[in-house]
């Protein structure tokens, strides 16, 4: 679910969760112990290709990756459960890079996520298991993007 480097490779785009109390961190270190983690609270982040000018996108304390720069570097699209009280629906969200204007785009009931865009943002690729035969089963879909 990342980090994505942006197609002029100038910008990184990740997901990450700020472990800032001893509890969190203790939690985190017990699950990796059996080869877990808890993807609870991931927010999306830019920094330049350097790893300078980190930058906080997101503030959903919410479960949110997969992020992806469109090629104009205006706007982020990336996966999250973000408003699901239960925290198992993903959704598709777009924001822009100076974390305004957060705009949800899918709006189904089953999984929506790893949005990616064609180089030229004509077009997004999302992968979503509507329309699968059988539970969670995963299919591509590829849509016009239209800003």
């Amino acid at each position: 679910g990342g980090p994505f480097v942006s197609w002029d490779s100038k910008k990184i785009v990740y997901r990450r969760d700020v472990m800032d109390t001893s509890a969190k961190v203790k939690d985190y270190q017990d699950l990796l112990k059996e080869h877990l983690v808890r993807p609870s609270h991931l927010e999306i982040w830019t920094m330049d290709a350097d790893g300078s000018n980190q930058k906080q996108i997101t503030n959903l304390g919410a479960a949110s990756f997969a992020p992806f720069l469109h090629p104009n570097g205006k706007s982020i699209v990336f996966s999250s459960n973000y408003g699901d009280p239960r925290g198992r629906t993903f959704q598709i969200y777009r924001i822009n890079v100076d974390g305004t204007g957060l705009e949800q785009i899918t709006h189904g009931t089953a999984f929506e996520g790893f949005p990616m865009f064609t180089k030229d943002g004509k077009r997004i690729v999302f992968c979503s298991n509507r329309n699968g035969k059988k539970p969670r089963e995963t299919n591509v879909f590829v849509a016009d993007w239209v800003d």
